[in-house]
Formats: C-alpha cells, sequence, structure tokens
C-alpha cells in the first residue's frame, strides 16, 4: 500500500531497517576482507534441461529451476516466466555488478512460447531489461507482463505494451488460470531516487487442480499467514534460501534457511521448492552453503526433506 502523500510503498508490518544499515554492512565486509573473497561455482548444481518435454509440454504440471528466482511453470496449459533474469551480470552494466556463477538452464531463445511473466519487484537480480525484450520479440507475440503498482511504465518506455500493473491481492486469470499478486516484506529501486516508487510482492497462481505461490524476494513476516488465510494452503511454494548473511542486516529483506522453513510452515505448503541461491554472490555467505543449512533447518522443525527440496537448475519436477 502507498504512503501518505502518494510517493512511496511500504510493507504491511515494521521491520526497524534503516538505510544508513548499508553502509555499515560495506564497512564491516571491507574490515574482514571479504569485498575481495574469491568466489567459486558450486559444483554439480546443474543439468541438462530436457528440452523435448518442456518445448512440447501443454498439459503436465511441471516447474523447471532456470537460475536464482526463475522458473518456468508450466500449469493450467500456460507457460509462465517468474522474475525474468537470464543474464550474465546483475546490473545496468554489461561490465561491472555482480556476475552469474549459475549460466540460465535455457537462453531466451530458447524457450518455448512464454505466455506470461510474474515480476515480483524491480531488482536487477529479478528484473533484466536484456531478458523481457528478448521475450517480447518471440515467435506468436510478446507475453503478459504482470506486474505490482508502479512498474508498468518501466515496461511501456521500452516498447513492451502488454503490461497489467496490480496492487496487493488483485491479479487477473488467463485462460483460467488465476494470478494474485500478495504482499511480503521487501522493497524496490532500480536507481538512486526511485526508491520504494514502485510496489514489491509474491505470485499465487491458481490453475485447475494445482496452486504455486512464488514468493519473489522477501524477509519474514506475518504476510505469509495472512496469504494462507486469505488463499488458503498451497499445494507448491518456490522460496528462496539464499543471501542472507549478515543476519543482522538482510534479515529484514531475505529469509534464510531457517525462515522460509517456518514459511513454507506458515503457508502450509503441500511441497516447497529453493530457488535464490547458488546463482550470484550477493552477500556475506558461501554460495554453497544455503542447502546445508537448509537440510539443518528442516530436521530441526521435523519436516520431511521431501517436502522442501532442492532441485537443479535445468532440471524439471512433475507436479502431481
Amino acid at each position: 500500500m502507498k504512503a501518505r502523500g502518494g510517493r512511496v510503498f511500504r510493507n504491511n508490518y515494521p521491520s526497524g531497517w534503516v538505510r544508513s544499515s548499508f553502509w555499515r554492512w560495506q564497512r564491516e565486509r571491507w574490515e574482514q576482507g571479504l569485498v575481495f573473497q574469491r568466489v567459486a561455482a558450486v559444483p554439480d548444481s546443474s543439468v541438462a534441461p530436457d528440452l523435448d518435454f518442456i518445448l512440447s509440454n501443454r498439459s503436465v504440471p511441471a516447474l523447471t529451476w532456470l537460475g536464482h528466482s526463475s522458473f518456468l511453470v508450466q500449469c493450467g496449459g500456460l507457460n509462465v516466466l517468474t522474475d525474468p533474469m537470464l543474464s550474465a551480470r546483475a546490473s545496468p552494466f554489461a561490465f561491472l555488478g555482480p556476475r552469474r556463477f549459475l549460466p540460465p538452464a535455457i537462453a531466451v531463445a530458447d524457450l518455448p512460447r512464454i505466455d506470461a511473466v510474474l515480476v515480483s519487484h524491480d531488482h536487477y537480480d529479478h528484473l533484466d531489461a536484456a531478458s523481457v525484450r528478448g521475450l517480447a520479440r518471440q515467435a506468436g507475440g510478446p507475453p503478459r507482463y504482470l506486474v505490482p503498482l508502479g512498474l508498468a511504465a518501466w515496461f511501456r518506455r521500452r516498447g513492451m505494451t502488454t503490461v497489467e500493473e496490480f496492487d496487493w491481492w488483485h491479479g487477473t486469470t488467463l485462460d483460467g488460470v488465476r494470478f494474485t499478486l500478495t504482499p511480503v516484506q521487501h522493497w524496490s529501486a532500480r536507481g538512486l531516487r526511485d526508491r520504494n516508487h514502485s510496489l514489491w510482492g509474491g505470485w499465487r497462481i491458481d490453475a485447475p487442480g494445482t496452486s504455486v505461490f512464488f514468493a519473489g524476494d522477501t524477509g519474514y513476516s506475518r504476510d505469509f499467514a495472512d496469504i494462507r488465510d486469505r488463499l488458503g494452503p498451497v499445494d507448491y511454494a518456490l522460496l528462496p534460501i539464499g543471501a542472507y548473511e549478515p543476519r543482522w542486516f538482510m534479515r529484514v529483506m531475505h529469509l534464510d534457511p531457517d525462515d522460509a522453513v517456518q514459511v513454507h510452515r506458515d503457508l502450509e505448503a503441500r511441497t516447497s521448492f529453493a530457488m535464490h541461491w547458488g546463482t550470484f554472490k550477493l552477500t556475506d555467505e558461501p554460495l554453497d552453503e544455503p542447502p546445508r543449512r537448509l537440510a539443518r533447518a528442516l530436521a530441526a522443525a521435523g519436516v520431511p526433506a521431501d517436502r522442501f527440496r532442492l532441485v537443479k537448475c535445468g532440471a524439471t519436477e512433475r507436479l502431481r
């Protein structure tokens, strides 16, 4: 919802975050020698995608992790792409900014025709201009871009007119599949002067026989219990587990594995799938740490490992 005066958006639940914390974090990183730390890709974290199945599938509910927060969700006869980020850097510059350690499982040009693109917010690691422009050129015409309030103008300035923006708890129905934007705890900005000028959120997909929740980027809050109470338990949840250290700073905006397990429980998800790890080095924890932390968090919470799963980049999970 908008703050008084209509200038910026705010979270539902106060977090205590202050902007100056970013510079404290950067100072700590410099003092600890983390700024120049060498980073290696996570081994054995990807597989070749089953393109024959993916390109022909219009009947089997399935999801394929493309890396970071980008999933191809196939349900209700639609091909849906979440948070399109399939470029080499999460940055406005091709030569500077967080670089990709896990290549995208499928290039934009090799995807099946995408019917709808769901955008959670405008950060560069979730909304990539080159990726959405590539999708706009796909055979058969551009997809429908479903975005939070305040983001439609960004697309239209780039010549993409098949865009619709929504407030929390609002959405649209495409060919019998319902898409609803939900509140989560985060923030938005692509430049120095547009902080929280557009909204952020998660997306609930309700297709015949299958429901999916895509969390986007979020810290832990009571929003997830609200989502369950308002929309009901979900079959499948796509939840972030990485980019969480240092916890004193990141906890208000990014889940860690313990928080992600609690979100899984709050949503009463039948099965959750991990995302937002192993692709970009955005924070202080090692790229390969989130899966180990997730295993410990599941054991501590008494949640079976098959209820919150790690999938390799490129792997397709058929949803039953």
